[in-house]
């Protein structure tokens, strides 16, 4: 079938500087009544065109008809300290093997101010990402054929990567409710009871972009002390919680468990550094020898300026993440006020962290993968929900969902909204 002309993107407002590294981030925040982007928002730096310039996936992966609201990206300017930090490197040629160097210190410290926990430097371990050091601390504390369980809808590459080192994968489904997702705890029992080595808690979680309370992560706690259940968290998303949530790391419980866990950290979200790889893995006070039992192979495989990045980022750029995260929660606030305009039917919540949302579109009554429609005939790249579940899908937490991605300008995001409303005018079955 010939595919319809879609209408050219509005042209984008002219265009404003990233904010200073030094400047205060803008008091309150945005409503929902009136969502809007700060004046100076790191997401309305680059325009349209200059953002088509990119070579990473999310501005390569589809053609340039296509608005990619997809992958895991900020369409924001670097960070000056992270820019500084990275062009004084390739000025002195410093591009060799990665160390770790002062990286866990400044992750310590920026712990300590953004969550109130201080993790021991001297127990961290550097590696490439946060997948592989998941990957790399489940060598060491299973088995090949233990069971290994995180919760549904579930990153993707949770689903490759375990069978990849020889793991099981077993899913527990979140809870949907008139508020959000939250943990099933009847359900996560009966799952550890069943006998799982390993839980893969996935904190702030990537794609409903909860932030679990601390009442639930310790009762997950409580749980896995109880069933013998190593827990490892994914907390990559941690600095982007939004105003009204907080992130709890989990090694800060006091609980056994979450003293013998490992939580996996990066600034690779935040501060958009996902290409130059150096993530840590962090362990609780009783978990220092799983840190020391991860290969020193695998610390090479980081990159020297991820981690010159990373520390940058952790230790002088708190400002710039100060001055993204109130664009983010004006454009959280839009993209539901779009959503309910535009589209009333669908389903979704306002996420507490990160930039992802997650959109339910079976009321929409499409006929097909609505990811698919929305690419093929409104021309907008989103993320298919069964992406997200299990093979089959039994508990039907993917199939008619998507993920979009709102951490790009504004006027864009509008213009994603308005092609995927377009495509089911045009597709969805009409009632009598």
């Amino acid at each position: 079938m010939e595919r319809p002309a879609m209408p050219p993107v509005p042209p984008p407002p002219p265009r404003t500087p990233a904010a200073s590294e030094h400047t205060p981030a803008p008091s309150g925040h945005t409503s929902a009544a009136t969502p809007h982007t700060p004046a100076a928002s790191p997401l309305t730096a680059y325009s349209l065109d200059e953002l088509r310039t990119r070579h990473s996936i999310k501005w390569r992966e589809f053609p340039p008809d296509v608005l990619p609201m997809h992958i895991a990206e900020t369409d924001t300017p670097p960070a000056a300290p992270v820019a500084e930090a990275l062009a004084r490197a390739v000025a002195r040629g410093d591009t060799g093997y990665a160390t770790t160097g002062r990286l866990p210190e400044t992750f310590a410290d920026f712990a300590a101010r953004r969550f109130g926990w201080r993790p021991d430097p001297a127990s961290m371990r550097l590696v490439p990402d946060v997948m592989v050091g998941i990957a790399e601390v489940l060598r060491v504390v299973t088995e090949p054929g233990d069971r290994v369980l995180f919760h549904s809808p579930g990153y993707p590459p949770y689903y490759s990567w375990l069978p990849r080192i020889g793991r099981r994968v077993v899913t527990s489904p979140l809870a949907a409710g008139d508020h959000g997702h939250r943990l099933d705890l009847d359900r996560l029992e009966r799952d550890f009871a069943s006998g799982v080595r390993a839980f893969l808690l996935c904190n702030p979680h990537n794609p409903t972009g909860v932030a679990f309370p601390e009442e639930d992560l310790t009762a997950v706690a409580d749980l896995a002390t109880r069933h013998g259940v190593q827990v490892i968290s994914d907390e990559i998303h941690a600095p982007l919680v939004h105003a009204g949530a907080r992130h709890v790391p989990f090694p800060s419980l006091d609980s056994p468990a979450a003293a013998s866990s490992v939580a996996l950290h990066s600034a690779s979200k935040a501060w958009n550094l996902a290409g130059l790889k150096a993530a840590l893995v962090v362990p609780g006070p009783d978990a220092r020898a799983v840190g020391a039992a991860i290969h020193d192979e695998v610390e090479v495989g980081a990159g020297l300026l991820g981690v010159l990045a990373a520390e940058a980022a952790f230790a002088h750029a708190e400002p710039w993440l100060d001055g993204l995260l109130p664009a983010l929660d004006g454009n959280r606030r839009l993209l539901a006020a779009l959503l309910d305009e535009h589209l009333p039917a669908a389903r979704h919540h306002l996420p507490q962290a990160g930039y992802l949302t997650w959109i339910d579109c079976r009321p929409l009554r499409l006929p097909g993968d609505p990811a698919r429609l929305f690419l093929d005939h409104g021309r907008v790249g989103l993320t298919p929900g069964p992406r997200f579940a299990p093979e089959g899908d039994p508990d039907q937490v993917g199939r008619g969902f998507v993920r979009f991605n709102f951490a790009t300008r504004p006027d864009l995001l509008t213009e994603a909204v308005r092609r995927m409303a377009a495509t089911v005018r045009d597709l969805a079955p009409r009632t009598s």
